[in-house]
This record gives structure tokens, sequence and C-alpha cells, in this order.
């Protein structure tokens, strides 16, 4: 998650902020009535501290800061009264069957310790599907069966990658880049509906949470390490032998080392046929039993007419890239032969209008954002106001979305779900309500308010059923696709 608060400027003042910067760099101290410049340096001298020492000092504004400042986050604590007072928890769309009070569908999720925003995110859109036939009250899919399968598939694709890029320098880019995390916990839809699809869902009661899924970090390092020993292994196996079918069953045993790592870690997962029984009550009290496997429990419950997973896909905002487009993100995935990370690239009207077509035709939004930026996550508030920086520092942060993807200031590190909206009187959005995975002590009881102008700034993606979007988008998903490299921003897994 990042940290890091931004205040952005809209693209107008943006782009004039740009047109009235110097080509000449030069150093800028404020105060609070004017701006001077000194001279250009290339080595930092005591007299140019002492010049910048005595101009701070002589500003009572920046003083006052320091006193404040130095005691408590330096950015929290700038947290703008009048923009919380004015965010308020209202939606006039919402999803039908839900309360005003956040009651849909219970309880709120928490993903603890772990990167798995994703797979939360998607089991929330499914489980409405679940609720709604079965007429349940509290209910939750199993996000550890999905988080098992997946890291189990990673640890393939990781390998497959390795087999393949043989003749590529163990040093070079490449290599590196994908040695960083072969296993992490992050994902996009895409590579959730490969899960899905091949294994289906579960009820969170036959295959609840361990002690390794809600916190991670031990078990992704183990495996991690081990996945780089593998590696080196095939790699130095493929020196020795070119006989592609021994270095297969070579991969063969790791990845049955993995399956083992993963069992103790996670517990014996249920197998996608595996016959099993659920028993339960719905929200009238009535006891009922079901009997299936987890892939009959998908196709039983996890989809409803014209809301397939599979035919849902991602719309993108990317303003470095041409709009009308579709892009992928070369070596990007977790199942080996699997459906790619595919995004349509749309100005970002087009993902206002998907999630009111979304809601209205009474379907969740899974969508993904840079969740740190001008976030405030006691209050549950997502707004581009919420912080006064200036007020404090003498200074915004400027730039556009554009430049903050280019600079790597910003990516798609969390992904939640819409499910309401406020319009304005023109049917455009307002204010937008989040559920999100953080468990019921963040936000509101969970739920998270978005600003449209935060939506615009940091949004990046809304994933839609092609039967609710203007058919422009998802014809695009037949046209050749764009590869942006493996480090893209786009690459990035929420």
């Amino acid at each position: 998650m990042g940290s890091q608060q931004s205040t952005p400027r809209s693209p107008t003042a943006s782009a004039l902020k740009r047109e009235i910067v110097s080509e000449k760099p030069s150093l800028v101290t404020h105060d609070d009535e004017h701006t001077t410049a000194t001279s250009g340096f290339d080595v930092l001298s005591t007299d140019i501290l002492d010049k910048w020492s005595k101009d701070f000092d002589n500003n009572p504004v920046l003083a006052l800061s320091r006193l404040v400042l130095s005691k408590g986050d330096p950015v929290l604590s700038l947290a703008s009264r009048s923009a919380l007072i004015r965010d308020a928890k209202i939606f006039n769309l919402q999803l039908k069957g839900t309360g005003p009070h956040g009651e849909y569908p219970g309880p709120r999720v928490n993903q603890a310790s772990s990167g798995r925003c994703w797979l939360f995110a998607t089991t929330n859109v499914l489980r409405y599907n679940v609720i709604e036939q079965l007429k349940l009250g509290d209910f939750e899919l199993s996000q550890n069966y999905l988080f098992f399968y997946d890291k189990l598939e990673k640890a393939n694709y990781y390998l497959e990658n390795i087999l393949e890029l043989l003749d590529e320098p163990l040093d070079g880019r490449l290599l590196s880049y994908l040695n960083q995390a072969p296993v992490n916990d992050g994902g996009q839809w895409d590579m959730a509906v490969n899960i899905i699809e091949k294994y289906g869902i579960i009820p969170k009661s036959l295959y609840p949470e361990a002690f390794s899924s809600t916190a991670s970090g031990k078990l992704d390092s183990l495996l991690t390490s081990k996945l780089r020993e593998y590696a080196v292994l095939l790699r130095a196996a493929a020196s020795r032998s070119k006989d592609a079918e021994y270095l297969r069953k070579l991969k063969a045993q790791f990845i049955a080392e993995v399956y083992s790592t993963l069992t103790i870690a996670l517990g014996s997962p249920p197998k996608p046929n595996q016959q099993l029984t659920w028993e339960y009550y719905d929200r009238d009290e009535k006891f009922h039993s079901w009997t299936g496997s987890p892939n009959e429990f998908y196709e039983q419950y996890g989809k409803r007419k014209g809301m397939d997973p599979k035919d849902s896909f991602s719309i993108i905002n990317d303003p470095r890239n041409e709009y009308n487009k579709l892009y992928s993100v070369e070596r990007l995935g977790n199942v080996w032969k699997g459906n790619p990370v595919r995004y349509v690239n749309a100005p970002i009207s087009a993902l206002e209008d998907a999630v009111i077509s979304g809601i209205k035709a009474n379907t969740p939004i899974f969508f993904g954002c840079d969740v740190g930026k001008a976030s405030n996550t006691p209050e549950g508030v997502m707004d581009c106001d919420v912080y006064d920086l200036k007020a404090a520092y003498g200074f915004d942060l400027g730039m556009n979305k554009a430049q903050r993807l280019e600079t790597g200031e910003s990516s798609m590190t969390h992904a939640m779900v819409i499910t309401a909206v406020h319009l304005d009187a023109s049917g455009r959005p307002l204010r937008y309500k989040v559920e999100n995975s953080w468990s019921d002590s963040a936000g509101e009881k969970g739920w998270f308010m978005m600003t449209a102008a935060w939506f615009q700034e940091y949004v990046f993606q809304v994933v839609v059923p092609k039967s609710i979007v203007h058919k422009k988008w998802s014809d695009i998903l037949n046209s050749e696709q764009v590869l942006l490299k493996p480090w893209d921003p786009m690459g990035s897994l929420a």
C-alpha cells in the first residue's frame, strides 16, 4: 500500500503549472507573501544552508508547521476538517437489497497482513450472487482456497518462464525483474478468473484462513528463496542436457515440493472436483445442506445471467497511452497457458459510465486504484482535498496522472469494490461507496467514501460485464493487443 499522501490538481491547473515552470533549474523558497529564487549551484555550501535556515526562521508559518508536525504525523495531522464534513457517506444509487448503513452483504472482510486484496475484491463481487440466490445473511467465500491454488500456479508459471528464457542472462533486466517476486500475493481480475474457472469457489467455512494466509510474509519469503534456487538448478541442468523432457520432469519435482510446502502452511485444500457437504442457515434461520464440488458450487451460484465472471473485462484509464486500444503486459499471469491480463484503455468518463451502468444492473464493481494517495483510513475517506499540504509546507503536489505513472509515483496498489454511487442532477458521479477488505475497524465499519475527483486521479481500472457497457468498448477486445513491458506500471498487481 502506498503511504505517501498526495493532493493532485485538476488537469487544467496541472497544465498551467507546467507552462509557467522555468526551463532553467532554480531553487525556490516560499514565504506567506511571495516567492524568491536563488542562483543555481552544483554543491551545497554552508552559505546556502545558512541562508535557508535564516529564511525558514523568519517565516512564522513554516516555524509553526515545524512546531506542530515535528511531534506528529507529517501528513495525517493536516486532515481537512471541512473536507471530512463535506464527504457524507450518502448515496442515491446503490445495489438492490442493500441497506443505507452497509448491511450488504456482511461481514466486512479482512485480508489482514497479506496482499490478497484482489482475491477479496473478487470474492466480494461473487458472494453477492451467492447471497442473492440462497437468501443468505452473513457469508464469505474462501479466499484461502483461491490463495492456495494461485500460489501453486504462480510457482509453475515462474518456472515455465525460466525454461523459456534459458538463453537470457540471469542478471539481465528481464530475469532480474521476474526473480523479484515470483509468487507475490497480488494479482489482477483476469488472473482471478483463471483460478476460479479452473478450481471453482467454496464457502469460507469449508477452507478457513490459516496463519500464513493472514500473515503471508514468511511463507512468501520461503517460497521465493526456493523458487530462485529451482531456477538456478534448472539452468544448470539445461547447460548439461538439452533434453526438454528431462527438464520438465525436474520442474515437476520442484512444483511437488511447492505443493507440499503450501499444504503444510495453509492446510490440505479441497480438490476442484471433490465432493463436499456444506451446511448453513439462510437469513430466515432455516437449515440447508448442499453437496457438490468447488467447480459445481461456482457453476451453480457464482454466476448470474449476463454476469459471468469470464465475460467481464477491465477498462483502464492510462493517459500515457492511446485510448481505444487493447493492452496487455508481457509475462504477467498465474496460470500457464491461461487467459492473459487484458486492458481496454479509455477516457476516465468511460470508467465512470461503466460504474453507473454496473450499479444500475445490480452488479458490484471490482476496481483498482492507488489507495495510499490522499486517503484517510480512519475516516474512510478518499478525497483529493483531504490533506491541506500547502497550509503547512507552502506547496501542493502538482503532477498529473500520466506524470505520476511515468515517474513511478503512482500505480495500482489496491483492489476494492464499488457498491453505490451518488449522482448529481445531470446524472454524473459526485462520490462512490467502497467496500474495502481491511476489516470493520477501518473507515465506517469497513466502508469508504471516494470522491469523483479522487476517482479521476487515482482509479486506473474498473471491471464490468460486457452486457452492461457500450459495445464499442467490448469490441476492442477483438482487436490486436499492444504489449507493455513486464515492469510497466500497468503490470503492478493490486
